[in-house]
Formats: C-alpha cells, structure tokens, sequence
C-alpha cells in the first residue's frame, strides 16, 4: 500500500510526501511514481500528530454524568459506581466513540488505564491507532482482591500477541491510596522482569499526599520507591504535589510525567510544577485524562491549557511556549513512549495530519505552530493518517454516525434504561 501526497507544506515549504505501507520513504519535491492513493496537498500543511499521554478512553460514557465536583467526591459517589456496571461491550463502545473524538482531534497515539481493557484495545485495533493499554489495578489493600488483580494483570500480559505491534499492553496499578506495598512490589518485578511499562497516579491532590503521610508515614512519591515502582520504565500522571527532594528523586529514577491540565484545574486537584520537572531532566508530555473529568480529549486544548497555567504559575510569559508544548505533544511524547513517530521524516512512522491553512483560525498566518497553540481548534484539521492508513479524509470518519449510536445504547444501559 501507497500514498502520494502532492505539493504539502511542510515546514513552510511545498514538497511531495510518499508513504509506503507504515513509513514515509520520500519527502522531496517532484515526485511522479504511481501510488494506490494520490492526495492533492495544496492549501494544507502537514503535521505530526498528537500523542495522549494519559487517558481513560471508555470513559466518554461518563462524559457530564458528574460534573463539578472534587476528586474523592467524583470518584467515591459517582463514578465508581456506575462503572463497576461496565461490561466488555460498553468500554468497546465508549473506546471507540473517544478514538473518533480523538482521530477528529489529531492524536493518534494515547496511553490508557481502565476496566476491561480489551475492549479498548479492541477499539484501538478496529480505529488504526497506536495505544498502550492497561487494566485499572485496584485491590483497596484486600489480599483476596490483589491475588485477583495479579492473576488478571498476568493474563492480560500473556494475551498482548492477540493486537498489532501498534498495541502495547501495560500495567496499571492505580494510585497508592487504592493498591497494596504487595501489589505495587509485583508490578514492578513484572515490569523489569517483561519489559513493561507502569502507568500510574501519583500525587495527584493534597488529599493524596496527606493521607499517605497519615496511612504510610512518608510521601506517595517515597512510598512508590521504597516499593520499588520508580524507575524508567514508570509512566506518572498528574505529579502536582512534589516537593524538591521528591522531584530530585523522580529525576534520578527517570521517571517520566504525564501533565493534565485540564483535569487538574476542572477538579482543583494541584498545579503542576512543569518548569520544576523539565528543569531536572525529567521528560513530560500532555495528556488528556478521561471524557468525565475534562470533559473532551482535545489535545490541541491541552497544549493551550497546559501553556497558559504554566506562564501564571510562574508568573513569566516565556515558559513553556508554542514551539515546547507542540513539541511536549507531538515527538516529545513519541519518544517518551519509545515510539518511532512524532516526526516527518522519512524513515519513521506515517502518522500525520494535515490541516487547512485556509481555515479562519490559522489566519493570517504568521507562525503555524503558535497559531496550532493558541488559536486552532480541532475543525482545523482536514486528514489524519496513522501507520501509512487514512483514518479521517476532509473530516469524515468512516462509521461514525454507528460508533455514536452504540455508546449512546452503552449510556441507556448503565443508567437503567429500557
């Protein structure tokens, strides 16, 4: 399989884009070769596409169920409830109606933790898009419960030959507040011992932090590494509340961070200390977090966000600018996730979007990428290619009329609809 992009800019410049099966091969000017699918790039440009580097995607079922309210709240009275009704078939349709939200929106890459995970990778696999998945383990400290957790973690990561080499499959342990020392010490021996990731919360609120103190005596960041969970393998989303000794820490681990801002401002969960981190080293990208406590999977309105908290909580306009948090987005959350896209350049993955320069919000069109920043929005973006495959061509997804209309049927179940 082919394709041929014709007289794209790229980099403010007009060239021809081949791709052949999953890889740009060419990037040059002048290309006459045939190809099985020709597309004529004038008036758009090309871009990497975006890498969600947190989610829960089924969760665009729970999408304003429970609005405004704190964490503990949210969680404890509403969503746990309700989710503990989810059946494979409901995260199938709730993952794929997120994958449509966001191929629409430009990212074709997220990193997931939630119940039932193979209907999301399910999902994952009948979109086109890349993902890392992993079960939410939970085990509220019950030694029955967590003997479980391991026993479905484990055959989770034995069926990961079951998806394409663009799904991985990952471990989830929740939060320290929710998972055992026993459990949080067997998720790190299988993560060396497998060569897998650990996706985790950690230091999330205030609340977090303190009641670690009171149950643990010590930090949740100390917690996880006197558990041995720490390390370059750990995937650790939110990361509000650190002090400089914990933040040391997670740099001399090499733990990587997944920054939420939205969800961190809509439940007045902390403020992210991004220069902090990224001064030690410490490599971050931009995540979403789920469709209940955003309420979208936009991460072009991630990057905004994540921008504009920074510049107010360190009170300096030049931290974290349009070309650093595009970056934070696109190949800086490919490499994180050890991804070989992010980038178009021949040789590496062909996944890319092309959005219209002609659009009213990119223009008058000084710099693409602050315009990308700060002023696109999601209907700016024409074409979306993961893996060599047109995913979305001038704004139409194949079968989305059908992936609204099941989650909508997974909606009426859980809410005791006839």
């Amino acid at each position: 399989m082919s394709l041929l992009i014709h007289n794209v800019r790229l980099d403010g410049n007009p060239t021809d884009i081949r791709i052949d099966r999953n890889r740009f091969t060419r990037i040059a000017p002048g290309q006459d070769e045939p190809a099985d699918t020709v597309i004529d790039g004038a008036g758009f440009a090309i871009l990497p596409t975006f890498h969600n580097g947190h989610t829960h995607a089924a969760m665009t079922l729970l999408r304003g169920y429970a609005d405004d309210m704190d964490l503990e709240t949210w969680l404890n009275r509403h969503i746990w409830p309700l989710e503990s009704k989810l059946r494979e078939e409901d995260v199938y349709n709730g993952a794929r109606l997120a994958c449509a939200e966001m191929i629409r929106s430009g990212t074709t890459f997220f990193n997931d933790m939630y119940w039932h995970p193979h209907g999301t990778a399910r999902a994952a696999d009948a979109m086109g898009l890349r993902a890392d998945i992993s079960a939410v383990f939970i085990d509220f400290h019950d030694p029955d419960k967590a003997d479980e957790e391991r026993r479905n973690n484990d055959a989770l990561l034995r069926a990961a030959d079951r998806y394409p080499d663009r799904i991985r499959i990952t471990l989830g342990p929740h939060a320290v507040y929710t998972v055992s020392e026993a459990s949080l010490r067997w998720a790190a021996e299988v993560s060396e011992s497998r060569a897998c990731d650990i996706h985790i919360h950690l230091a999330e609120t205030e609340e977090e932090c303190r009641n670690a103190q009171e149950s643990f005596g010590c930090s949740p960041v100390a917690h996880l590494d006197r558990n041995g969970v720490l390390g370059p393998r750990t995937v650790a989303a939110h990361v509000n509340w650190v002090d400089e000794k914990e933040m040391d820490l997670l740099a001399e681990r090499g733990v990587r961070v997944a920054h939420n801002p939205a969800s961190n401002m809509k439940l007045a969960s902390g403020s992210f200390p991004y220069a902090d981190l990224a001064g030690r080293g410490i490599k971050v990208c931009l995540g979403t977090d789920g469709a209940s406590s955003n309420n979208n999977l936009d991460m072009g309105e991630t990057m905004k966000l994540a921008a504009l908290h920074a510049k107010l909580r360190y009170r300096d306009p030049t931290v974290l600018g349009a070309e650093e948090v595009f970056e934070l987005a696109t190949g800086g959350a490919a490499n994180l996730f050890a991804r070989e896209s992010g980038r178009i350049r021949e040789g590496m993955l062909a996944d890319a979007m092309l959005v219209n320069l002609g659009h009213p919000r990119l223009n008058p069109g000084y710099n693409l990428i602050s315009d990308m920043v700060y002023a696109a929005d999601s209907s700016c973006i024409d074409t979306v290619i993961c893996d060599g495959r047109i995913l979305m061509r001038g704004g139409v997804i194949e079968g989305e009329e059908e992936i609204v209309a099941k989650a909508r049927e997974s909606r009426d179940y859980l809410l005791g609809r006839p």
